[in-house]
């Protein structure tokens, strides 16, 4: 018993917490199974790197402000027969990532928009890239308090950090001059150099007067649509659905 302990111990010297919480279960476990030194040695670090790899998700899941957690299977395809549910897989590959490629997704409210944007960040999340979500309204009411307090460059970085970032509800409120002209500067500022996820209620041919400058939205969507992935959604409401 005092080996135990001591062993029990170190391993929390060493920063091993899982593994030491777990010693006496793999114990228990290799005793009764006759495992070798080695396969016990394996299994212990093994619990030790599985709850590493949790919290370090967990991290980036808070850091990523991810309104809430929806996975690709919780999507009702079945529910949106006009969705090409191989081209959603294949985004959830993160392949585009790599691109450095955008996705838009476009749709009435309550088609699932949001929750496919959500559903491909918990996948990048997944597999340790980071990701950050912001409502457009959020996003240029951000950089605008940046901006007046003369501290834009730095908040900027927030948002060019990400290999990821989302943007959501993209249409929903008008943009007056300084809020469009700082969303365009955030799009210049990552056009390939990291992907960004948009939802929005508003074909491109509203985008003129979503941003009040024409010529402004022509030079935005150059850059958004230069290497992306455009998805339409004409399906029915779920929140609707649910309702009914």
């Amino acid at each position: 018993m005092i080996e135990l302990e001591q062993a029990r111990l170190r391993l929390e010297e060493l920063g091993l917490e899982q593994a030491a919480h777990a010693l006496d279960a793999k114990l228990e476990a290799a005793s009764r199974s006759q495992s070798t030194y080695l396969s016990f040695l394996n299994e212990l670090l093994d619990a030790e790197i599985q709850e590493r790899q949790r919290r370090n998700v967990e991290v980036r899941m808070k850091l990523s402000h991810l309104p809430y957690r929806r996975t690709l299977n919780e999507f009702d395809f079945l529910f949106q027969p006009g969705l090409d549910e191989r081209l959603i897989r294949e985004l959830a590959s993160l392949t585009f990532v790599g691109r450095q490629e955008n996705v838009l997704f476009l749709g009435p409210p309550g088609v699932g928009k949001t929750h496919l944007a959500v559903a491909i960040a918990m996948e990048a999340i997944g597999q340790g890239l980071p990701v950050y979500f912001v409502s457009l309204a959020q996003l240029v009411g951000d950089l605008r308090k940046a901006y007046e307090e003369n501290r834009l460059d730095k908040r900027m970085r927030v948002y060019l950090r990400p290999r990821i970032l989302i943007v959501d509800e993209v249409g929903y409120l008008p943009l007056d001059s300084l809020a469009a002209n700082l969303f365009f500067q955030l799009v210049c500022a990552r056009y390939e150099k990291g992907s960004l996820i948009l939802t929005s209620n508003k074909s491109f041919g509203e985008w003129g007067e979503l941003m009040g400058d024409p010529v402004l939205a022509t030079a935005v969507l150059d850059r958004l649509l230069h290497h992306s992935h455009v998805v339409n959604i004409r399906g029915n409401s779920y929140r609707l659905k649910e309702k009914l």
